[in-house]
């Protein structure tokens, strides 16, 4: 019996309950997931790629047959690499599925023996994503629910500083002129 191998690619910066909740029904699905961070060079991303890998680990430990890697290049070359038959991809909304379907469709035809697993996200996280988690959490707003304990106190930390320059030039009485 053939064991499938899946992949679930994205930038998972920050990663979110959203990714967490398709990573454990993928765990179910898949005898095993990489949880497979692309290294996106156009992107000037929150996290570091060895700071996401890291949560990711954190968030995933409880599942024996998931791993984080870290990828660059094509998802079809990653795949091959990692001898993967499936790419697991989150849908949200109407929006996501024509971008996913173009990627799907374009990876079918680089290589016709990969196959696109679309998942919908629970209920309580189809409008979660990691730019709109980080847009709230710059803004000082609560996060709480929205990602792992783990990841909110990493976001925090990282975003603290800047928070608190901000206000205080905020309080800062302005000279007239």
């Amino acid at each position: 019996m053939r064991k499938v191998i899946a992949i679930y690619p994205g930038s998972f910066d920050p990663p979110t309950n959203g990714h967490l909740d398709l990573i454990e029904r993928g765990s179910k699905i898949f005898d095993r997931l990489i949880v497979a961070i692309l290294r996106n060079l156009d992107k000037a991303p929150l996290f570091a790629l060895s700071e996401r890998a890291l949560m990711l680990e954190a968030m995933t430990e409880d599942f024996s047959n998931v791993r984080v890697d870290i990828f660059d290049g094509l998802t079809v070359d990653y795949a091959a690499k990692v001898k993967a038959g499936a790419v697991l991809r989150g849908i949200r909304a109407i929006s996501d599925y024509e971008y996913e379907l173009q990627m799907a469709l374009m990876n079918r035809r680089l290589q016709p023996n990969l196959e696109t697993v679309f998942m919908m996200p629970a209920e309580q996280y189809s409008y979660l994503s990691s730019r709109l988690v980080r847009e709230v959490a710059q803004l000082g707003g609560s996060i709480k629910g929205l990602v792992p304990d783990l990841v909110e106190r990493r976001l925090r930390e990282k975003l603290d500083p800047a928070v608190k320059l901000q206000h205080a030039r905020d309080l800062k009485p302005r000279k007239r002129g």
